[in-house]
């Protein structure tokens, strides 16, 4: 069976054309090896897939044809212990980081920031028809 309608039975990617993409790009290898949409795989053999910033490892368990459930396409593959533990501590990792933008303290105003100063200062648009400098 090819690699590219593996990954798409076994729902790793959303559509063969994603899955073939992800193969050209070079972020899956089979065997350790970089495969080509159209390698053959078949039960027992060891593929390895980056997704995102995690990279997964799963041996081949079986064979499917056809799209299924979730439930269905998980007993194709069986994840690594050691993929799964990456896969957790990246996880922790990214739930252990605050927000990016949560540590800036000075930025641009929001709109209601941008109201209250113009009251503290004593601004209104009120006073000012135009953009322009008053004379």
């Amino acid at each position: 069976m090819r690699i590219d309608k593996w990954l798409w039975a076994a729902r790793f990617y959303k559509t063969r054309s994603l899955a073939s993409e992800e193969i050209g790009k070079g972020r899956v290898q089979v065997n350790s090896q970089d495969a080509k949409p159209a390698r053959e795989v078949k039960a027992g053999d060891t593929v390895a897939m980056r997704q995102g910033p995690v990279t997964r490892t799963v041996v081949v368990r079986g064979l499917s044809q056809q799209r299924g459930p979730a439930p269905v396409a998980q007993l194709l593959y069986e994840e690594t212990a050691e993929s799964v533990h990456l896969r957790e501590a990246a996880a922790e990792q990214r739930r252990m980081n605050g927000e990016p933008a949560g540590s800036q303290e000075h930025g641009r105003p929001t709109k209601r920031d941008r109201r209250s100063l113009d009251k503290a200062q004593g601004q209104a648009w009120g006073d000012r028809w135009s953009a322009s400098v008053d004379s």
